[in-house]
């Protein structure tokens, strides 16, 4: 029976009680209230393994949630790390291949410095050559100037005489 039946019952048999005149007291039926004590010695026995089985019972789940979150704990974190680790390797990644750009834009500007230098050494020797066939064309024409300078003069003497 229910601890808080009895009671119920047991107040009800206070309530239901005849009171003494000029008192706070009241008669009881002594059978009826020694019946309802009994009842509730029996009844707290069984009340009190309810409870511990009730509180048994509440660290099994207790203990199974502990678990449970001790499980989901270690789960988030190895996937948090495994989810660092990918960060790491994309960030190596892109690292890489900044490092990647950062060499062939060196090595483009070698070259390019390279080229420059070629281009600059070819142009200097053409410039060389140009002058020196410019050289060669002005002693050209400066020599047959001076020839014909001085073929005019026998000309002029030839058709003079």
């Amino acid at each position: 029976m229910d601890i808080l039946h009895l009671v119920d019952r047991l107040e009800e048999l206070f309530n239901e009680s005849r009171p003494i005149p000029l008192t706070r007291s009241v008669l009881v039926d002594e059978d009826r209230v020694l019946e309802i004590i009994d009842q509730m010695r029996i009844s707290i026995p069984d009340e009190v393994k309810k409870a511990q089985q009730i509180l048994a019972q509440r660290d099994r789940v207790m203990a199974q949630a502990q678990e449970e979150a001790s499980r989901t704990l270690t789960l988030a974190k190895r996937q948090g790390e495994d989810s660092l680790s990918k960060d790491a390797i994309v960030r190596a990644a892109h690292e890489r291949a900044e490092q990647i750009l950062d060499q062939a834009r060196a090595d483009v500007e070698t070259v390019r410095q390279d080229a420059d230098g070629y281009v600059v050494e070819a142009l200097s020797t053409l410039e060389d050559e140009l002058i020196r066939l410019l050289n060669q064309a002005r002693n050209g024409i400066a020599k047959l100037s001076a020839e014909r300078q001085r073929q005019l003069p026998q000309e002029e003497l030839a058709e003079q005489a």
